[in-house]
């Protein structure tokens, strides 16, 4: 049981959901007016993921009031979090998964920034780094998968054709499992994703902009999402959050390839977000 949502977003949630038809709309203003909808509606799913960026940006690298800068974002982190619980924004059976998004993400950044592995690095010292990692990486998993959910209800999200589960979740075995084993027996990354195309080619999102439903292929809209977490990691290394080897004398652009795996990666954070009760009564699994 959740409370109700503050009168300000539950006021803004309305104006955005509760939208009457409005048949005479046509043409380019019909375009306009749901491109508006539909950004505006991709922002407020953003919420946590905006103030959390947000956050990361506007904290300075030497910290706050004697706190080191990583150690604020974890405070900074915490308190959005269980304040859109509080708030209602997300259930406690979200939260759970959100959780697990933390604990998957936070031991990938583990084993990436291993002495023996070396991916990348966080620069800074913190009183809350855990081998090597500060605590508050995790969140920056969380946030993906907090968008999906928020997206899915504000979207009015529902998912046609959608492959049977277990196939789903083996997929997503097989990337996060990819993120750790080719480094020692080779990339296998376009083998999945090849799987993954198979998979889902059939599969497609149907949202709601405006007051119609509109729809776009599964694959295109994980692609998309990818590619925006790609954007915001070259933002982050540009304000040195964390550093890649070829970062270290100056700032360079995140490699491309770097889209691909953030793109594997929204794969099986959406395998992760479609195992909620709720959310599995909006797809469509063909018999």
């Amino acid at each position: 049981m959740t409370t109700a949502s503050p009168p300000l977003i539950g006021s803004l949630d309305t104006w955005l959901m509760d939208i009457r038809p409005a048949p005479g709309l046509t043409g380019i203003r019909r375009f306009a007016v749901e491109f508006l909808f539909f950004g505006l509606k991709e922002a407020r799913a953003c919420l946590f993921a905006g103030l959390f960026f947000v956050s990361i940006f506007i904290v300075p690298r030497e910290g706050v009031l004697g706190l080191p800068r990583y150690d604020v974002l974890l405070v900074i982190a915490l308190s959005i979090q269980f304040s859109m619980i509080r708030l209602g924004l997300e259930t406690w059976d979200e939260f759970r998964a959100i959780c697990l998004f933390h604990i998957v993400g936070f031991a990938l950044e583990v084993f990436k920034t291993s002495g023996a592995i070396q991916s990348w690095s966080y620069p800074d010292f913190a009183y809350t780094k855990l081998f090597g990692v500060p605590m508050f990486s995790g969140f920056m998993y969380a946030a993906v998968g907090s968008y999906i959910i928020q997206a899915w209800r504000i979207l009015q999200v529902r998912i046609l054709h959608h492959p049977p589960y277990w196939m789903a979740a083996l997929v997503a075995l097989l990337i996060y499992a990819n993120f750790f084993t080719h480094h020692f027996i080779g990339d296998y990354r376009w083998y999945i994703a090849a799987l993954a195309i198979g998979l889902y080619a059939r599969s497609t999102v149907v949202f709601r902009p405006y007051d119609r439903d509109r729809k776009m292929p599964m694959l295109l809209a994980f692609i998309l999402i990818g590619f925006f977490i790609w954007l915001a990691e070259n933002i982050s290394t540009f304000f040195a959050v964390w550093q890649y080897p070829d970062q270290i004398g100056a700032w360079s652009t995140v490699h491309l390839g770097k889209w691909s795996s953030w793109t594997l990666l929204v794969i099986m954070t959406f395998t992760i977000v479609v195992s909620l009760k709720h959310i599995r009564e909006s797809i469509h699994i063909p018999r």
